[in-house]
């Protein structure tokens, strides 16, 4: 097992740049209508993979690796060529095997076959056959290279909001860095912790998981989206951002003591009592330019946040709140749009990049109140996205690549289920 990030395989081999991310979305982007959404496909599989892994009684960081596993999978596959629901059930029995939470094939199956075969997947087909799973399973563990080892941002979001600073911490494997085991963390010296309220704290943690219903993951190493994720909760958390905006107060001057008369002796023993009672305020912003990180990064990271959620506007799916700090931005934005703010995420939003390219005027427009989940919305003249929809849209990117010469030859050979099986198919 890797002991550090910077010498471990997911730092050296699945850290990932865009143009990666938009040559493993080519085969799906010749064979879908919309390329938004292939977007909307990362937060449907994102969301079923979070489902069924609570089906299962994965803990959060199983389920996140589950998550991981399938999108590293799909760098090397397309939706268009796979069946990602076998794929799924497969990511989520390899995942509690790697993380020390096996669940028996046969468990996995029977509730995969019975969760999909609900609304609104609506999945007849899954199999009830354990050796198909398991056939997927070597696929997949193919695919990832045997690189089954994953590094999270929880554990770096709870060392750097840790209470009490004279307690040790078990910290993430790596946490330190390769060679400076005993110098300063990579994010900064390890001393003066962040004290966040729970509630902010909470916020915080449901904005890791939904930076895994994006490519943030492949894209950017895990402190970093920590870090993303405690500043955007600055921001959300409306007490903490209120403790930020107060105006320090100034401290008295050397010539007002010495004008002062000196206190009596009851009110000097009180005072000095209430000294050692008394804690100064955090420093937030002190302890974000104290962090050894690119904060320029840390506002890119921040802003692909803020595109996500702009775009999550069109897209209606049942999930648990707890699960997501969706409604703490949308609340937050509804607020700016009303108070007149200039910063208002209708701005923030503007800058949302499609898989191809193109600027979507459809992400443009944030600052609405969070409607409902029974009431059909808008946004700019859209209509929603649901997954009933996405499921179609799977189907139909299926159909178009089966229907496609191209991808045939002479039509005589089958469609391969992943690139596995196509390479074994053209080896003879």
């Amino acid at each position: 097992m890797a002991t550090d990030f910077w010498a471990s395989s997911h730092y050296k081999r699945w850290i990932v740049d865009r143009a990666t991310l938009r040559q493993a979305r080519a085969d799906d982007l010749q064979h879908i209508d919309d390329p938004d959404f292939l977007t909307y496909l990362s937060v449907f599989f994102a969301n079923a993979i979070t489902k069924l892994g609570k089906k299962l009684n994965f803990r959060q960081r199983v389920i996140a690796t589950a998550i991981v596993f399938f999108r590293r999978f799909y760098l090397k596959s397309s939706y268009c060529e796979t069946d990602p629901f076998i794929v799924i059930a497969a990511c989520c029995y390899v995942a509690g095997k790697a993380e020390e939470s096996p669940v028996h094939i046969k468990n996995i199956v029977a509730e995969a076959r019975l969760f999909f075969s609900k609304q609104p997947y609506g999945i007849k087909s899954f199999s009830s056959d354990n050796s198909k799973l398991a056939e997927m399973e070597f696929y997949l563990v193919a695919d990832l290279e045997c690189d089954l080892i994953v590094f999270h941002p929880y554990r770096t979001l709870m060392a750097l909001c840790k209470k009490d600073s004279s307690s040790t911490v078990i910290a993430e494997a790596g946490e330190v860095g390769a060679g400076v085991d005993d110098g300063a963390r990579y994010w900064g010296t390890g001393e003066g912790q962040l004290e966040l309220p729970a509630e902010a704290l909470q916020l915080a943690w449901s904005i890791i998981n939904d930076t895994y219903r994006s490519d943030l993951c492949l894209l950017y190493p895990p402190h970093l989206l920590a870090i993303t994720a405690l500043y955007l909760t600055l921001v959300l958390h409306g007490p903490t951002r209120d403790l930020i905006l107060q105006k320090p107060q100034p401290a008295p001057s050397a010539e007002t003591h010495a004008n002062s008369p000196p206190p009596r002796r009851s009110s000097r023993q009180a005072s000095t009592s209430s000294v050692g009672s008394k804690k100064s305020p955090q420093d937030y912003i002190g302890f974000f330019a104290g962090l050894n990180v690119s904060m320029p990064l840390i506002a890119t990271i921040a802003q692909e946040m803020i595109s996500l959620y702009s775009m999550w506007e069109r897209y209606k799916e049942d999930i648990d709140s707890s699960d997501t700090a969706r409604s703490a931005f949308h609340g937050q934005a509804s607020a700016q749009t009303q108070a007149g703010s200039p910063y208002s995420a209708t701005t923030q939003g503007s800058s949302k990049r499609t898989l191809s390219g193109s600027r979507s005027a459809s992400h443009s427009r944030v600052g609405t109140p969070a409607e409902s989940a029974d009431e059909p919305r808008k946004v700019d003249g859209a209509g929603v996205v649901t997954p009933a929809m996405l499921v179609q849209v799977l189907v139909r990117m299926r159909e178009n690549r089966a229907s496609d010469p191209a991808q045939h030859g002479n039509g005589s050979r089958p469609v391969a289920v992943n690139k596995m099986l196509e390479r074994t198919q053209a080896a003879g």
